[in-house]
Formats: C-alpha cells, sequence, structure tokens
C-alpha cells in the first residue's frame, strides 16, 4: 500500500480515484479547485469523475471549460452534465437519486468532494444527502462556497495550497465563468480572501488553505 493525499491508502500500481460532484457549473471549481489542481499534477494522475448536476446551454459549456481547465488532460471521459432544473432540486429528489445510483454503479471512488450538508442552498443540501446516501464506504469531503447566505462555517479539514496555485485557481474562475461575472460575489478578492482565510487558520506555510468538513473519517491502525 501507498500512502497518499489526506492519508488515503491506495493499493501499489493502483490509481486513486476522485469523484467530484456539483450542483451547478463552477460549484467544484470554487468549493475545491485548488485541491484538484494539486491532485491532477500527482504521478500516477488520479482518475476522476466529475457530474455536474445542473446545466444547460452557456452554463454546460462552462461546466466542460471548468473541469479541462482544473483537470487537464485528466478531464478527458471524466465529465457528465445533467440538466436538472436550477433551483428546483428537492422537488426534482427522485430522479436525481436515480442519476446518483447510476453514477455509483459505473464508479467507485476513494474520495469524494461533495457540497456542505449546511449550505444554504436547496440544491447544494440535496447533492450532499444524496452523497452520504449513496456512498457508505468512500472518504466524503464537503467543500464550501462563499455566497450571499452567509453560511460558512466551521471546517475541520484543511488542504493547504501554494499562492501560486491560489492565484491559479482564482484565476481560471474568472476566465471560464463568463456568465457569473457580474455576480458581486463573483471576483478574484473573494475567492482569494476565503483561501488567506483558512490558510491563517491551519497556518499554512504559504498562507492559503482550502477547507472541508470531514464528518467521518474511518483510521486504520
Amino acid at each position: 500500500m501507498e500512502e497518499g493525499l489526506l492519508g488515503l491508502n491506495v493499493a501499489r500500481g493502483k490509481r486513486l480515484r476522485v469523484l467530484c460532484l456539483g450542483a451547478h457549473s463552477d460549484d467544484i471549481e470554487i468549493g475545491c479547485g485548488a485541491t484538484l489542481l494539486a491532485l491532477a499534477g500527482r504521478r500516477p494522475r488520479p482518475e476522476f469523475r466529475w457530474v455536474v448536476w445542473s446545466a444547460a446551454g452557456d452554463r454546460k459549456r462552462e461546466a466542460i471549460r471548468g473541469a479541462k481547465k482544473f483537470l487537464g488532460p485528466a478531464a478527458v471521459e471524466a465529465v457528465r452534465v445533467h440538466e436538472f432544473r436550477d433551483g428546483y432540486f428537492p422537488a426534482q429528489f427522485a430522479e436525481i437519486k436515480e442519476a446518483f445510483e447510476s453514477v455509483a454503479r459505473e464508479f467507485r471512488p476513494d474520495i469524494i468532494f461533495t457540497h456542505a450538508r449546511d449550505d444554504r442552498h436547496q440544491d447544494h443540501r440535496v447533492v450532499s444527502d444524496l452523497t452520504w446516501n449513496t456512498f457508505r464506504r468512500q472518504l466524503i469531503l464537503e467543500y464550501e462556497i462563499p455566497k450571499w447566505d452567509g453560511d460558512l462555517g466551521r471546517p475541520n479539514l484543511y488542504v493547504p495550497v501554494s499562492k501560486a496555485m491560489a492565484g491559479r485557481k482564482a484565476r481560471a474562475l474568472l476566465s471560464v465563468f463568463g456568465t457569473q461575472r457580474a455576480k458581486d460575489w463573483f471576483s478574484e478578492e473573494t475567492f482569494l480572501g476565503l483561501m488567506r482565510l483558512r490558510g491563517m487558520e491551519c497556518r499554512a506555510v504559504d498562507g492559503h488553505a482550502e477547507a472541508f468538513y470531514a464528518r467521518k473519517v474511518t483510521l486504520p491502525l
């Protein structure tokens, strides 16, 4: 066995398998983009599955571009984009659950990045709940998204990132998601500010980090 990122034990010769779940285009990139940039640069490169549950038209094109921007060559065959109605996930729960079961049948991840359970956006909460409902043996890390609702909490797991990687994430978000630039919170200052705050909390060497909620972690001894 080889110890990888976050202490995950992966059988020698086996690639780490990473599942990224986002309700909308840009959720994954905002929540864990810097961590994914670091993972995509590892050797051997992990196998990714990148699922966006609501994206159509320009937003679908942005979802695909975002995955390519953050995963590079690893994005090939990784992206799955659905078109469930934005803002109405609770009313589409059964259909989304069926789609989750389909993901679980075709991909067995070692680690999952998903929305935080206490996120105030209803679509985000449905994705988080269905992640836990569907996957029972994987490490699940819930990412955070800054927004008007003011629902940032107290995460308990940090991934330090370099200042250069933090900047790369922020610039990529602005370059890919043109449909979101008019939002007052969608700015380089917001993304860098949150990573700087989390970097301070974990005393990251380079001053920046992404933070997650790790609600259940198995510690094999």
